[in-house]
């Protein structure tokens, strides 16, 4: 590809992203889209004002841009909590670092690489984007090494940075964790595996267990029970419901509606404010002997102390490691029901599977791998199979006018290798984030947070298999088709091969960077599905989130609330990262398009982050190892690539000296790994010692205690909730938050 096809694809990715940017900052003015711009300020904020009809609401502005840009660190904090923070912390670090890497290539290597032969140089505009690279270097030059001092610089500016972020967000972990002195999941255990014994209920045997073995720190339990019982029984709370508020006792009961067994309360009973109606006596009570049948071997245990909890999640409970398996609870709204019911000694079979079907989806996504790159390389793909040229040729006799047709055919021809590849690429990775949300759903994880966080490990080993060494290797393929023939029995020469593909990819990866990043920030901004959600419900549907309270169907501001989807931003950026620290010496050119990516995705996310996603749960930044282990990855990666460059070139002094750099970034993450992942691992137990001593001294030990029976609610009433939301959100479409 030439200069030309790379700015076709800028202009063409550049007019999407203005348009969407644009279109956004107009529609998020109006009020009747304002459950879909601002729903987490609306699930906050409660406002009766009226916004009557100004001009400005309907021309494009960036206000947006500007306040994301002046929020400040705890308003993101207060917002979406630690993780948020993390997020937007891997967006800075990346501006960092390529901030300095550009600096450094694009004044230092990029020259060399453009004068690295004696060539007559057609002018900018004419060339390939080939004299840009390394590839235009000749064999032997001493010039290669300026980009091995290039690597370096960049090497050990990303190590600094890597280190004093990893120990802030360790300290914001840790101070996360003092802060949070209420949290019920710091007291609380789940018990899985319980082990069956005939003529004893499972609670009866937690109870002996925990009685037995836990004397001085057992508080109470809390069985789990299976979905299909726990939704019988809300069902028929859901009637008494309905039966209170046609008796008018809507107002005495709906604020403690339920309390029953499996959410701390009287295992016969309804709980109900003392007000109540000889009605509501005689409905007051049921038969629960079903749902004691319905117990699955899962249990949460609550502890006196924090301490106390933590001792029994660390500890093996049995000689037999598949019985009483204890783990750290997570938050109540984090907790994943469901899951807990599955059996425990499966799981190891759900694991074998899940990998299994990961391997499978990853060989067979290589099709479509092996399709985008044909496009990039059409002339080849014409050499490989010359039945192309024969349809090209025979296509050309029906036109009338052989100049116009050869005019229309380098224009179609610069789209296709240009942007149509990127665009075909990325519309199959549309189905891998879900896919792989299902299979790590499969897997059993026992919290939302860990199911969406090993989601987020999945969909990055996919990137970086698939995105990144499969279409290298299908460059090698088709690009060195024959040479990669004849001598595929000599293994000396594979490094040839990839030397040479490596580079070959650099302007498929520029025009993916500018349609997977630009146009997607433009796409993140716009919502596109909770606004065609708005639009269908409101004027087809004619359900403007006002109806009557006792309808069921109703459509509020809830709908159109979700969380952050780390599981596929987070790889996202990591896979840029993985681009821009390879190619930053190969391919210089680069990285000013992921420097306007990341600066867009920071204000973009920020203003996300502040208006539209709400955090029902927190990992306590776990994403971060994350981040830091696949930037570790990206540089060994790119500094072994290297090497094989300068090997290619004949440059042993450059190659030799990447060895260093290789077994110092090692050890830097070796050091890393046990000074700060220790802590992302397991919660320090002198911070949990000292938090019960604060309890202690503040005398909030029995709150504690108290507030335990009722922190885990294994389902909510719907009915409730929904006219609970629809009270709380009555006329906020009109408010006028920030939209002016």
């Amino acid at each position: 590809m030439d200069l030309t096809g790379l700015l076709t694809s800028a202009g063409i990715n550049t007019g999407v992203c203005v348009g969407l940017f644009s279109l956004y900052s107009v529609l998020r003015k109006q009020p009747s889209f304002a459950s879909v711009y601002f729903g987490q300020k609306l699930s906050h904020v409660h406002s009766n004002q009226q916004d009557p009809f100004w001009f400005e609401r309907l021309l494009p502005s960036a206000s947006w841009a500007l306040k994301a840009w002046e929020a400040s660190e705890d308003d993101l904090y207060a917002a979406g909590g630690i993780d948020a923070v993390v997020f937007l912390r891997a967006v800075i670090f990346s501006i960092r670092v390529f901030s300095v890497a550009a600096t450094v290539c694009l004044f230092l290597v990029l020259p060399v690489n453009y004068y690295g032969k004696n060539m007559v140089h057609k002018g900018i505009s004419g060339e390939k984007l080939d004299v840009f690279g390394i590839r235009n270097i000749a064999e032997g030059s001493k010039w290669l090494s300026v980009h091995c001092l290039a690597l370096y610089i960049i090497t050990c500016c990303s190590c600094l940075l890597l280190y004093f972020e990893y120990k802030n967000i360790m300290e914001m972990r840790l101070a996360h964790i003092g802060e949070s002195l209420s949290s019920p999941s710091h007291f609380t255990v789940i018990v899985r595996a319980i082990p069956w014994i005939h003529g004893r209920s499972y609670s009866d045997s937690v109870y002996k267990y925990f009685t037995d073995f836990y004397s001085s720190s057992y508080l109470s339990h809390q069985m789990v029970y299976e979905t299909g019982a726990v939704q019988k029984l809300m069902r028929d709370a859901e009637k008494m419901y309905k039966m209170l508020k046609s008796n008018h006792l809507e107002k005495h009961c709906a604020p403690q509606f339920m309390k029953c067994c499996y959410c701390g309360g009287a295992a016969t009973s309804f709980k109900i404010l003392p007000d109540e109606s000889e009605t509501s006596k005689k409905s007051n009570s049921f038969d629960t002997s079903d749902m004691r049948k319905k117990e699955c071997e899962a249990a949460l245990v609550f502890f006196r102390t924090r301490y106390a909890a933590l001792l029994a999640s660390e500890a093996l409970q049995s000689p037999n490691p598949m019985l009483w398996v204890i783990d750290a609870a997570p938050e109540p709204q984090d907790i994943f029901w469901s899951n807990l019911c599955l059996v425990f000694r499966l799981l190891w079979i759900r694991k074998i599977i899940v990998r299994v079907a990961s391997v499978s989806f990853v060989i067979f996504f290589l099709i479509p791998v092996v399709f985008t790159q044909g496009l990039v390389h059409l002339d080849k793909i014409r050499k490989i199979f010359p039945s192309f040229t024969n349809i090209s040729q025979r296509i050309t006799k029906d036109y009338n006018s052989v100049f116009l047709f050869s005019f229309s055919m380098k224009i179609l021809e610069e789209l296709i290798t240009g942007y149509l590849p990127s665009v075909v690429f990325i519309m199959f990775l549309y189905i891998v984030a879900p896919l792989m949300m299902a299979l790590s759903t499969l897997e059993g994880p026992k919290s939302r947070g860990g199911r969406k966080r090993s989601t987020c490990v999945k969909v990055v080993l996919f990137y970086i298999w698939n995105v990144f060494f499969a279409n290298i290797l299908s460059e090698a393929a088709i690009g060195h088709y024959q040479v990669s023939i004849q001598k595929l029995g000599d293994p000396t020469k594979i490094p040839n091969v990839l030397a040479r593909a490596v580079p070959a990819t650099a302007t498929f990866f520029m025009t993916y960077v500018m349609t997977s990043g630009w146009a997607s920030l433009g796409l993140e901004l716009m919502q596109p599905f909770p606004l065609l959600s708005n639009i269908f419900y409101r004027y087809i549907v004619h359900d403007d989130g006002e109806e009557d309270e006792s309808s069921s169907t109703s459509t509020t501001v809830s709908d159109y609330i979700y969380t952050f989807p780390y599981h596929t931003e987070v790889p996202r950026v990591l896979l840029f990262g993985l681009l821009g620290f390879t190619y930053s010496i190969v391919a210089p050119m680069i990285l000013p398009i992921l420097m306007i990516y990341f600066i867009l995705a920071y204000l973009v996310y920020r203003n996300q982050i502040l208006n539209v996603y709400i955090t029902e749960y927190d990992t306590g930044g776990l994403y971060w190892p994350i981040v830091h282990n696949t930037t570790i990855f990206s540089l060994v990666l790119t500094q072994t690539i290297a090497m094989g460059f300068f090997g290619v070139k004949k440059s042993p002094v450059a190659s030799t000296c990447i060895i260093p750099l290789i077994i110092c970034t090692l050890l830097f993450n070796e050091y890393c790994r046990q000074r700060f992942q220790p802590v992302f691992r397991k919660i320090p137990a002198q911070t949990i010692i000292e938090m019960d001593r604060k309890d202690e001294t503040c005398g909030r030990t029995e709150e504690m205690h108290q507030m335990l029976q009722s922190a885990y609610c294994q389902f909510k009433s719907k009915s409730l909730n929904l006219h609970e939301t629809a009270k709380q959100n009555h006329h906020t479409h009109c408010m006028e938050l920030e939209i002016n």
